[in-house]
């Protein structure tokens, strides 16, 4: 056979598909993405039934800090897929510094989430104010610990990388894009809040 039907054949052959990370994290991932339904489900319904109080609610919060934090979580996930694809095309130190990157911009957000709390708690607002803050904290504070569970691993993923605890190449990929994945869940779920707590009136 020569050279160019050997390259036909490469075209020709099927081509598998491929999960990318473990499947254990995207079980994880699909469980918690199915308590977020849940949850974003239920403030959909209340919203439903106290369209002024949430209208009200929505009009109290901080938009530009809503939007600032979008804006650091897409930041954060585009440094955690740089470092797998650049880890994957032979440039490992790349994905610990990806991590870290992305683990800073959560760290970021964090502070802002906090920054936001603080004021609201400051002009009186809690989670017993009414129905539009109780979800309002409950579904924000939920994903805050979301972010926080993701940059740590990020973090631990990126060290064990750093110090080849991995014992074989696949096994640090498949832990580089479960990580990634997990980080790009928690950007995904921020994606939805975003308009529906700070945007729709």
């Amino acid at each position: 056979m020569n050279s160019s039907e050997h390259s036909l054949t490469d075209l020709s052959a099927p081509q598998t598909a491929r999960i990318p990370g473990d499947l254990a994290m995207w079980c994880f991932i699909l469980a918690e993405l199915l308590a977020f339904l849940l949850l974003l489900g239920s403030m959909a319904f209340a919203r439903g039934h106290w369209e002024q109080m949430f209208s009200a609610g929505i009009a109290t919060l901080h938009p530009e800090a809503g939007l600032i934090n979008t804006l650091i979580l897409l930041s954060g996930s585009y440094f955690a897929a740089r470092g797998v694809r650049l880890s994957a095309q032979g440039q490992p130190r790349a994905l610990g510094r990806g991590f870290s990157l992305a683990a800073l911009c959560g760290l970021g957000y964090v502070a802002i989430k906090l920054s936001e709390y603080a004021l609201l708690f400051g002009a009186g607002y809690n989670l017993r104010t009414d129905t539009f803050y109780f979800f309002y904290f409950f579904t924000t504070f939920f994903h805050l610990a979301h972010v926080l569970i993701g940059m740590v691993i990020l973090l631990v993923v990126a060290r064990r990388y750093r110090t080849g605890q991995y014992p074989n190449a696949d096994k640090a990929r498949m832990a580089g894009e479960s990580a990634a994945s997990y980080w790009h869940m928690v950007d995904l779920v921020w994606l939805v809040l975003f308009p529906l707590l700070y945007v729709l009136p």
